[in-house]
C-alpha cells in the first residue's frame, strides 16, 4: 500500500508551514529587479548594485547554522516565530534606510531580513519532509516548494506594476536612453527621493503582513518530528557526531555543492534579465514582464515534475531538466536579439524541481536526527546567491566580450552551473542503483 502524500493528522500544519514558502518567494523576486532599479536611481555600477544579492544571501550563509543549532535546541515552532520575527525588523529597517537615502543601509536591512528568511528555510523544509513518510518525502517538498513560486510572482508582480514603472529615474528620451544622468544635482535628490520611497512600501507592506502570520502561528499547536520526540526523551547526536555523519554521507555533501551551484544559477538568470533586456533596447517595466511570464513557466513546471516524479524517478529528471536547462541557457548566449531573450525565459522552466529535488536528495538517507544542521548546511550553500552574481555583474560592465555582447557572454556562469547539476543528478541515481 503506497503511502500518503499528506495525513490527515498534519494537513493543518502543511498549509501553515507551506505559506511561509510563498513568503520568502515573495522577498527573493522583489528584491531581484531592486538590483537594476538601484543601479540607476544610485548612480552605481552593475557591479556594485550585485551587492543587493551579495547582501540578501549572505544573510543565508551567516545565519543558517545558527538556525540549525536553535531549532536543535528549541523547536521547529520557535525556529519559525523567530525567523518571522527577524524577516519583519529587516522590512521596517526600509523605513529608516529610505530616509538617509544610503544603498549601505538598504543592504543591511536586507542582511537582516534575510537572517529571518534562513532561519524559515532551515526549518520548513526539513519540517515538510518530516510531515510523513520517507518514501513521499521529495515529492511533499516539491508539492509545498510550489507555492514558492507564487510568493514569487507576487513579488515580481508588486515590482512591476508598482515599484518600476513609478520610478522617475527610468525615464526615457525619444531613442530610448534614460535621460536620470542629465539632469542637474537638484533635480535628481528630488527625484531620488520619491523613488526610494516607492522601493521602501512594498517592504514595510510585507513585514505587516508577516507580523500576522507571526500571531497565527503563535497561537497553532505544531505536532512533534522524529527528531524532537528522540530529543525529548534525551536521546540525540551530539554535534560532532551529526557533522561526521553528514560528511561520509557522500550524496549529501555533493548535494550541497550542487545546491550551492544551482541557487548561484537561479539568481544571476533572474536577476540579469532586466540588463539583457535594456541591451534589447527595453525598459526596465516592460523588461519585469518577461521575468514574470519566466516565474509563470517555472510554477506550471514545479507542477509538471511534480506529477512526473510518481512515474520517473527524482534523479533521472533531475538531470533531463539540467540538460534543458543547459541548451536554453545556450540559446542565451549564443543568439542575439530576442529568441535569445526568449531562451533566456525558457530557462526558468527547467530550473523549477532542481531546488526541492536536490535538497530531497541530499536528506534522503540522512538520520533523522541529523536533519536540522543537514538542512542548515543546504540552506547555506543558497550564498551561491551571494558569490556569482557579482561575477556576472563585473562581466556585463565590460559592455563587450570578443566584440559579442557582455550581457550574452555573462550567461556562461549559469551554463557551468548547470552542467554541475546534471552530474549530480546522474551520479546520484547511478550510486542508488549500485
Amino acid at each position: 500500500m503506497k503511502s500518503k502524500l499528506i495525513e490527515k493528522k498534519y494537513l493543518i500544519t502543511f498549509i501553515l508551514i507551506t505559506s511561509l514558502f510563498a513568503l520568502w518567494g515573495f522577498a527573493n523576486d522583489i528584491t531581484n529587479p531592486m538590483v537594476a532599479a538601484f543601479q540607476t536611481v544610485m548612480e552605481i555600477s552593475a557591479t556594485k548594485a550585485s551587492m543587493v544579492q551579495f547582501a540578501f544571501y549572505g544573510g543565508y550563509a551567516t545565519m543558517a547554522i545558527p538556525a540549525a543549532l536553535f531549532i536543535r535546541k528549541f523547536s521547529y515552532k520557535k525556529g519559525i516565530l523567530l525567523g518571522l520575527a527577524l524577516y519583519a525588523i529587516g522590512a521596517f529597517l526600509f523605513i529608516p534606510a529610505a530616509a538617509q537615502q544610503s544603498f549601505m543601509f538598504f543592504c543591511l536591512s536586507l542582511y537582516i531580513l534575510t537572517f529571518g528568511l534562513a532561519f524559515l528555510e532551515t526549518t520548513a523544509n526539513p519540517f515538510i519532509l518530516s510531515l510523513g513518510s520517507k518514501e513521499t518525502s521529495t515529492r511533499r517538498l516539491n508539492l509545498a516548494q510550489a507555492f514558492n513560486p507564487m510568493g514569487s510572482l507576487s513579488g515580481m508582480a508588486v515590482a512591476s506594476f508598482v515599484v518600476l514603472p513609478n520610478l522617475l529615474s527610468d525615464r526615457r528620451d525619444a531613442a530610448g536612453q534614460i535621460i536620470f544622468g542629465t539632469l542637474s544635482e537638484a533635480e535628481k535628490a528630488s527625484i531620488r527621493l520619491h523613488d526610494l520611497a516607492v522601493i521602501r512600501n512594498p517592504y514595510v507592506a510585507i513585514g505587516l503582513v508577516v507580523v500576522a502570520i507571526f500571531v497565527i502561528i503563535a497561537l497553532t499547536k505544531m505536532p512533534q518530528t522524529q527528531s524532537e520526540e528522540q530529543k525529548a526523551l534525551g536521546n540525540v547526536h551530539t554535534t560532532g557526531q551529526t557533522l561526521s555523519n553528514l560528511w561520509h554521507n557522500r550524496i549529501y555533501r555533493e548535494g550541497v555543492v550542487a545546491q550551492m551551484f544551482y541557487v548561484a544559477a537561479q539568481i544571476m538568470v533572474w536577476t540579469f534579465i532586466i540588463q539583457y533586456a535594456d541591451h534589447l533596447g527595453i525598459n526596465k517595466a516592460t523588461a519585469q514582464m518577461y521575468n514574470i511570464v519566466a516565474m509563470s513557466l517555472f510554477l506550471c513546471s514545479r507542477f509538471i515534475s511534480t506529477f512526473l516524479m510518481r512515474y520517473v524517478n527524482t534523479r533521472v529528471l533531475l538531470s533531463v531538466f539540467a540538460i534543458g536547462a543547459a541548451v536554453c541557457t545556450i540559446g542565451a548566449i549564443s543568439i542575439v536579439g530576442m529568441v535569445g531573450l526568449y531562451c533566456l525565459v525558457g530557462i526558468s522552466f527547467f530550473m523549477s524541481l532542481m531546488f526541492p529535488t536536490i535538497y530531497g536528495i541530499a536528506l534522503e538517507n540522512v538520520d533523522s536526527q541529523d536533519t536540522s544542521l543537514g538542512a542548515a548546511f543546504l540552506v547555506m550553500a543558497i550564498v551561491g546567491g551571494a558569490l556569482m552574481p557579482p561575477l556576472q555583474g563585473m562581466i556585463i560592465d565590460q559592455q563587450t566580450v570578443f566584440g559579442h555582447p557582455a550581457v550574452n557572454v555573462s550567461y556562461a556562469l549559469p551554463l557551468i552551473c548547470f552542467i554541475i547539476i546534471m552530474v549530480y543528478g546522474w551520479r546520484s541515481y547511478k550510486r542508488m542503483t549500485i
